[in-house]
């Protein structure tokens, strides 16, 4: 009998995240559980203030729960302090945002080279791949550009480069189409799916419910918890 084996790549046990506001505490998470495996496209849905970005956040290890358990990998990462926090998150996720996170001030390039800079990578060692990742996003011949001289969805790509240039196991994305129009909108969701379809761990936060029915595996969040759960034909 054959057996087959799922790696959980994400496991969540029991988290709160609670928020004190006024003098009262908000609990943006509440008690959420999940298990994630390597290679899952998953989306996450729900009205806003229902905890998604929250969730996000605390995944990519921007922030850390009240309490509950996170093992990334098998390892618990709650317990890292925040410089190897921070050592996991650049070898091990990227992030690509609704607001693009570009620095106006840097090139296109020398926006996808910094995930490097902070890696420790030589400038010999940064080039070829920065090379790589704007190439494969299409953006060669923007690579000297500053984001105000890029479209929108010129942008996303830049971020999408910035985010895949260290190779990450996972990528979160925060309303990616957010601040797009409808083709370039498609045209990056058709990127991430490519870029999950070769083995990447693709988390996507989304109100849009036609982008967010395209995943394998839907959440929806209602309240800080997780309401409910399908399964796409992604």
């Amino acid at each position: 009998m054959l057996l087959l084996y799922v790696t959980r790549m994400i496991e969540l046990k029991g988290i709160h995240r609670n928020f004190l506001v006024g003098g009262q505490t908000v609990h943006a998470l509440d008690n959420v559980s999940l298990h994630i495996a390597e290679g899952e496209y998953v989306s996450i849905m729900g009205p806003s203030g229902s905890g998604k970005s929250t969730l996000l956040n605390l995944i990519g290890l921007l922030d850390r729960p009240s309490s509950g358990s996170y093992r990334l990998n098998g390892r618990d990462v709650t317990l890292l302090s925040d410089i190897e926090q921070a050592q996991v998150r650049n070898r091990e996720i990227g992030f690509v945002f609704q607001m693009f996170h570009l620095i106006p001030r840097l090139t296109a390039a020398e926006n996808v080279e910094l995930p490097l800079i902070l890696a420790g990578l030589s400038p010999e060692q940064r080039q070829p791949l920065v090379t790589s990742a704007l190439a494969e996003l299409q953006m060669t011949d923007r690579a000297h550009h500053k984001p105000d001289q890029l479209s929108g969805g010129q942008r996303q790509r830049v971020a999408i480069a910035r985010a895949v240039v260290t190779k990450p196991k996972v990528l979160l994305a925060d309303e990616p189409t957010g601040n797009l129009d409808q083709k370039s909108g498609e045209s990056v969701i058709a990127i991430l799916e490519a870029l999950n379809a070769r083995g990447i761990t693709l988390i996507m936060v989304t109100h849009d419910p036609d982008m967010g029915q395209r995943a394998r595996r839907q959440l929806r969040m209602v309240d800080g918890r997780i309401s409910g759960e399908r399964h796409g034909t992604a």
